[in-house]
């Protein structure tokens, strides 16, 4: 009898323990969703969940307001190829001849404010044009097409990378908050993307600085401001002044922390040195 009873308890136990794991899938179910079907409830939440970490109502209100979900977003973000080119491949498709000539001709306008740069913050103008002109071409392709806030809200409500981007909208707020940017100007890249060199929110709320001394951090409008920043981003991450960024060295390692495909990391690593070499 006693051996029956307690088989009785084994496998009520494990029927408490398959409920207990269903419901949490459940829970963690309801904190993401494959379509928009119940993007407007997880919205509420991550209201209450942004106040909670001292997000003030009026930002909440007036940033979200609105906001629904965009399955442009979703469909973008599953279908990026190009880092699946060949180094060769990606740097001809994405360094050409005008885009050199142009990085010659911007370190010659910007001489004056990239040797401050170095000198504060260590890293030295080819990097930083490099990564000015890939991300936008100068500033070019910086259209501010999408609204930043609903495509992170979007990318935060999605199961493929929730916790991800929740993270980002959450700093996208404490941007408005801090009064960087208006809510006219959260505009960017389908990923969220900000300004020139393409922070997202995060980056922007850690490492964005006002190095033209106007008051505000402006990575769209002031060419002193974002390639400050980017440095910034790149010493906060390790960049070791007057070292070299070959391949295998620390500074090539720091490129992997502002893109994490290594076919990215080299292209700018190349794309600086030509720069460095000259015309």
């Amino acid at each position: 009898m006693l051996n029956v009873f307690c088989l009785f308890l084994l496998r009520r136990g494990a029927l408490v323990a398959v409920l207990f794991v269903a419901m949490s899938s459940a829970a963690s179910a309801a904190d993401c969703g494959e379509s928009g079907a119940g993007f407007d409830a997880w919205l509420q939440r991550f209201k209450a969940k942004a106040a909670a970490q001292g997000v003030s109502p009026a930002v909440i209100s007036s940033a979200l307001a609105g906001i629904s979900y965009d399955p442009t977003v979703v469909r973008l973000d599953r279908s990026q190829r190009s880092f699946k080119l060949s180094f060769e491949e990606f740097y001809a498709r994405r360094v050409g001849a005008g885009l050199m000539r142009r990085g010659q001709s911007l370190m010659r306008t910007h001489q004056a404010t990239l040797a401050r740069i170095e000198q504060r913050f260590g890293v030295p103008p080819q990097i930083l044009i490099a990564i000015w002109g890939l991300e936008t071409n100068y500033g070019a392709d910086s259209s501010g097409k999408y609204s930043i806030l609903r495509s992170l809200a979007t990318l935060a409500y999605d199961c493929r990378r929730s916790e991800f981007f929740t993270a980002h909208l959450l700093d996208a707020l404490r941007i408005l908050q801090r009064g960087d940017l208006t809510l006219a100007q959260m505009r960017g890249g389908w990923a969220g993307e900000i300004g020139h060199t393409q922070f997202l929110p995060s980056g922007y709320y850690k490492y964005a600085v006002d190095f033209d001394g106007d008051g505000r951090r402006d990575l769209e409008r002031s060419v002193a401001d974002m390639l400050a920043s980017t440095a910034n981003f790149l010493k906060g991450h390790g960049w070791q002044a007057g070292q070299g960024w070959e391949p295998g060295s620390a500074n090539y390692a720091v490129l992997k922390e502002w893109n994490r495909a290594e076919v990215y990391q080299r292209t700018i690593a190349v794309m600086a040195s030509r720069l460095r070499e000259g015309p």
